[in-house]
């Protein structure tokens, strides 16, 4: 049995850049510190669009062009990088890509922990999406290792996660 340690979207874009969230500079060294000591395998998302991202629903929703693919916005800092570590790219808030591959390893998890940006949009929609195809699989999602567009938004979210059965540290 294995952990998983799932990184959501911590890249350039959404710490310095056009979505940058609140205190996400204190974020990269907790972040590392995780994901450089975790004992098991470590998964990264990465929020990737297109230069049509502003005709795309997200884009009409959130006018904000941001991680445009090969991009140095788009890029994930390379002092959080794991070697040899899965990347899954995504262009809307959740993989399914992801949540398939850990279905498809299901009965080698022991559990999954979730860090990343951010928590009332990508992180709250993978942690669900998650649950969803990995019931009986215990989610835990770090508080303190997540960040949200706000304060307000950040608490509401580890509310709906936790009415969702997953566990928050």
């Amino acid at each position: 049995m294995k952990k998983i340690l799932i990184v959501i979207d911590i890249q350039n874009d959404f710490l310095d850049g056009a979505l940058a969230c609140d205190k996400e500079k204190s974020l990269i060294q907790a972040a590392k510190q995780k994901i450089f000591s975790f004992d098991g395998e470590v998964i990264y998302t990465q929020d990737t669009h297109y230069d049509d991202y502003l005709d795309t629903n997200e884009g009409k929703h959130l006018p904000i062009t941001h991680c445009i693919k090969n991009s140095k916005a788009w890029q994930i800092p390379k002092e959080l990088l794991k070697e040899n570590a899965k990347i899954f790219e995504k262009n809307s808030f959740c993989s399914l890509e992801l949540a398939n591959y850990l279905k498809s390893i299901e009965k080698e998890i022991l559990s999954i922990e979730i860090i990343g940006i951010c928590t009332d949009i990508c992180v709250l929609s993978n942690a669900i999406l998650l649950k969803a195809f990995l019931n009986n699989t215990e989610i835990y999602v770090h508080k303190e290792l997540t960040r949200a567009t706000s304060l307000k938004n950040h608490e509401e979210a580890l509310n709906m996660l936790r009415q969702n059965h997953i566990n928050i540290i």
